[in-house]
């Protein structure tokens, strides 16, 4: 099996679950549909590309590792929304303005909502396609080394800290890519040694399924890309990996 290696780290980065009214959340994992935006966006795809994005998401299978939690921290965010300049338009990553639309196109009172953040966490990432239709792997390699706009982990105040593809690994599975593929492969120095294991989940059939020493989970983490909603559930393993690590020099 051929799989990509992606590097997901930043000072702030946040892998959204359910929003109750204004309290976001977040989840220890990437889930399917912030994996499909991430590819759709570095392929210069955008909401509109409905049928694409179903079709990328039901191909998509992956493996995490938490390799550094980091801490999670809440922010308190507040809008005016009836100042002048909130009703200008805003520059977009695509190059051209757009204005405030949807529910918010006519709101004149203070937004009020809390959003969590992992800080300073890095999460490894192993992908592979299903099938031989487009895009493929080589598509989705060139696309994360000169993405069609800038690529962000969870939301878009959240910029990587790294080039996010780390490069490409072939396995007998996605946990076996997990196990492979650590810090080693990063560009920084010192010392190699064992990491104790640590937290990560791969989708049912990817890896060890001993229920002593893992958790079959259910995850609600498909979007309908057509109507803008989330739904749609899968069965993923969830358990502990040992890599090989490097410990950085600080000489």
């Amino acid at each position: 099996m051929e799989a990509i290696v992606l590097r997901l780290e930043a000072p702030l980065m946040a892998f959204g679950g359910p929003t109750v009214d204004i309290y976001g959340v977040i989840q220890t994992f990437p889930a399917t549909s912030m994996i499909t935006g991430l590819l759709a966006n570095a392929l210069g795809w955008d909401h509109g590309d409905a049928e694409a994005l179903d079709r990328l998401q039901q191909r998509l299978h992956f493996a995490a590792r938490m390799d550094r939690p980091g801490e999670e921290i809440m922010d308190y965010q507040t809008a005016d929304l009836g100042q002048s300049f909130m009703r200008q338009p805003g520059w977009t990553t695509r190059g051209f303005p757009e204005w405030r639309g949807g529910a918010l196109a006519s709101a004149t009172g203070t937004l009020i909502r809390y959003r969590p953040y992992r800080a300073d966490a890095l999460c490894t990432v192993v992908l592979t396609l299903e099938g031989d239709a487009s895009p493929s792997l080589d598509d989705l390699v060139v696309a994360l080394t000169f993405p069609a706009r800038p690529l962000f982990i969870g939301r878009k105040s959240c910029l990587p800290s790294f080039p996010i593809l780390a490069g490409r690994v072939t396995a007998a599975s996605l946990y076996d890519a997990l196990c492979h593929f650590g810090h080693h492969a990063w560009p920084e120095g010192g010392e190699i040694m064992a990491h104790p294991p640590l937290p990560a989940c791969w989708p049912v059939g990817h890896g060890p399924d001993d229920p002593n020493q893992t958790v079959l989970e259910p995850v609600t983490d498909h979007r309908d890309w057509l109507n803008q909603i989330h739904g749609g559930q899968r069965l993923q393993r969830r358990g502990q990996v040992t890599s090989t690590m490097r410990r950085e020099s600080h000489e």
